[in-house]
């Protein structure tokens, strides 16, 4: 199997689609959560992507790749407790919360199958 760019992976690219979603969404959100709650949020969905290539680029190591997808699923669990709080916050309505978090099970599920057949990614 040939592999290409990190880009190229359906895990990188539907995280990629979530953190800049989340981006764009949290622009809205009040001015007090500057540093708390929209700097987390933002910080947890860019990381699922940012471990996501860095357990790419360092592939031919299976143990430090399969971890770097442990760093992956940590942060995207994150990300969805911040949405859970955004929600009880009332800062996003009940359907932008459910289409965020399933494009976060999304994602979940194709970090787990790489997690689960890593041979394919080597």
């Amino acid at each position: 199997m040939t592999m290409g760019k990190v880009q190229d992976l359906f895990a990188y690219q539907k995280g990629f689609k979530l953190s800049m979603a989340i981006f764009h969404r949290t622009k809205k959100f009040p001015k007090e959560e500057q540093y708390s709650m929209t700097d987390q949020i933002r910080r947890s969905s860019r990381s699922v992507v940012t471990n996501l290539a860095e357990a790419y680029r360092r592939r031919r190591s299976q143990k430090y790749f399969e971890a770097k997808l442990n760093d992956c699923e940590t942060e995207l669990c994150e990300t969805q407790v911040w949405l859970d709080f955004a929600l009880a916050c009332e800062y996003l309505k009940q359907k932008e919360h459910d289409d965020l978090y399933a494009l976060a099970e999304e994602v979940g599920s194709l970090l787990n199958f790489m997690a689960n057949n890593p041979k394919k990614f080597l």
